[in-house]
Parts: structure tokens; C-alpha cells; sequence
């Protein structure tokens, strides 16, 4: 399986995620004590700097639970389009004839492949360094899928840097929330599996509203909820939600939503850039991943 693949010593060279030590960061409104050196308070202030750098607008680091999900998630997105939507473009930007390069993904969910940070120590946990040396060495998928083991480490790493002054009871809030979204290596390796179509007669116990189109000639699109097995428990029940195939984000009743004929993952429509009126014109959908596909000879 493509676990067993990625952990073997002899497929890839080892990864070296750098390491950043701790730095002070006061709560909202509340500036550091008089105790604190020089020193610390200037690393307070170049981590929020770096954090306006990362896409956050003029705002401050996170320091509440809900500020530090959001940011996880955010960045999360940004690596999971990364590696799914923009799967070609990502792979052509990890040269192995170019220096060790790592994948970032930003506060406002954009993402990038780029040289770690100059400055050492870091004033952020930095991802795996040298992610494109391994490319041509391994099975794409396999590749895809180590980076996205180290890209969920990072992700967490980055959020508990920014928790490291919640309490016990907090920091176990804001686990249990990035633990109710798949990981990124989940969803790239098809770890999260996504449902097959399901009764829509309207006989639902969940009791949400379901409307789709399903056709053998035309693209399945849905604007309503959809269920969908998370992967963490073979029960096929009503509780699931339905996952983007790109993002990994829940369902949403505001959101248009379309599916694979190929794959049957579904999408929101943003994602892979399909609005209502163009679904309707396309006989049959494949997403990024199923086109970017060679057939094989």
C-alpha cells in the first residue's frame, strides 16, 4: 500500500523538517510583561510580522482556538489544492535539478513552493525540506502521498506552535477540532472514501434536504447535502458528511457541489472552477485529477 511505500528508507532521501524554538506571544490586547528581555519581544512582533507576510492581512498571530483552527484550517486548504486541484502545476514547480524546496501553505489559502527561510532559528516551524528530490524516484502517487504525511505534520506543528499558551483543556478543544477534518494525507490517497449514489426518493432519516442530477449522459451535480464515509468508521450510516475531493471541506447548503462520473469524488463547484449553468452543458465530468489522467496504451 502506499504507506508501506513512502516509509521505506530506500525509495527517498530523507526529509529534514526544521525546527523553531518558542517564542513569547501575549494574549490579545495584552503586551508582554516587564520581565520579558528585548530579545523576546522582538521575536513576539517579527512572528506576527510573519504571520501579516503569510496572508493574514494586518492582522496579529492567532492566539484564541478558534483563530488558531481557522488558521489550520486555511493553510490546510491551501496544501490540499495544492495537491489535488493544482496537482500538474505542483509537480512541475518540484524540480529535483533545484535546490531543497519545501510546500507552504498560507493563511489565506494560498500555497507555494519555495526555499525554506533564510533566517535560523526560524521564527516558524518550517516544512519537510527537499520534498523534490524524491519526485522522480518514487511512484507519483506514492510521492503525492509522502508529501502529504509531512505536510499534516507541519500543520500541526505550526497550530500547536501558535497554542503553546492555551491550557490543557483548550489545546484538547483545538485537537479535537482539526481531528474532525481528514487529514491531507487521507484525502490524497483516497484514504476518506467517498460514497457511492445513495436512495433519493427522499426517504432521508437524516433529514436534510437532498436534490441532485444524475443522468447516464450528463454530469452528476448537487446542491444539496450528500453523505459520504469519512473513512474512520466502516458504519454507512446518516452522520457522515459529504467531502470535497479538493478542499476535504464539509458540505454546505449555500455551496454548489458537482461529482466525478469517473472517480464519483464530488467537488464544490469553486474548487474546480464549474458554475451551475457550465455543469448543465457538459455531458459527462471529469475533475482535474481523472483528466490529468493518461489512458493507458
Amino acid at each position: 500500500g502506499p504507506i508501506r511505500k513512502t516509509i521505506r528508507s530506500d525509495t527517498s532521501p530523507p526529509f529534514a523538517p526544521h525546527h523553531s524554538p518558542l517564542g513569547f506571544r501575549p494574549h490579545r490586547d495584552q503586551s508582554p510583561p516587564s520581565s520579558v528581555s528585548p530579545e523576546i519581544r522582538r521575536r513576539a512582533a517579527a512572528m506576527d510580522a510573519s504571520y501579516r507576510r503569510a496572508g493574514a492581512g494586518g492582522g496579529s498571530a492567532p492566539r484564541s482556538v478558534e483563530e488558531i483552527f481557522k488558521d489550520f484550517r486555511a493553510r490546510r486548504s491551501a496544501i490540499l489544492r495544492a495537491l489535488t486541484h493544482d496537482v500538474e502545476e505542483f509537480y512541475a514547480q518540484c524540480d529535483p535539478e533545484k535546490e531543497n524546496l519545501c510546500l507552504y501553505g498560507y493563511a489565506n489559502e494560498a500555497w507555494e513552493v519555495a526555499l525554506p527561510a533564510e533566517e535560523v532559528p526560524t521564527e516558524l516551524p518550517e516544512p519537510a525540506l527537499g520534498i523534490n528530490f524524491a519526485r522522480d524516484g518514487m511512484n507519483r502517487r506514492d510521492w503525492l502521498a509522502l508529501v502529504a504525511v509531512h505536510s499534516d505534520s507541519w500543520l500541526i506543528s505550526v497550530a500547536f506552535y501558535y497554542a503553546a499558551r492555551l491550557n490543557r483543556n483548550d489545546r484538547k478543544r483545538l485537537f479535537g477540532m482539526m481531528n474532525d477534518l481528514p487529514t491531507v494525507f487521507e484525502v490524497v490517497s483516497g484514504g476518506v472514501k467517498q460514497s457511492r449514489e445513495r436512495d433519493r426518493s427522499g426517504n432521508d432519516n437524516s433529514g436534510r434536504n437532498k436534490l441532485s442530477v444524475k443522468h447516464t449522459s450528463e454530469p452528476r451535480i448537487e446542491n444539496n447535502a450528500r453523505e459520504v464515509d469519512e473513512g474512520y468508521d466502516e458504519d454507512d450510516g446518516d452522520h457522515s458528511e459529504t467531502l470535497c475531493g479538493t478542499c476535504g471541506g464539509i458540505y454546505s447548503a449555500d455551496e454548489f457541489w458537482i461529482g466525478c462520473d469517473v472517480c464519483e469524488k464530488w467537488y464544490h463547484g469553486k474548487c474546480v472552477k464549474i458554475t451551475p449553468a457550465k455543469a448543465e452543458s457538459i455531458k459527462q465530468y471529469k475533475c482535474p485529477s481523472c483528466s490529468s489522467k493518461r489512458p493507458r496504451p
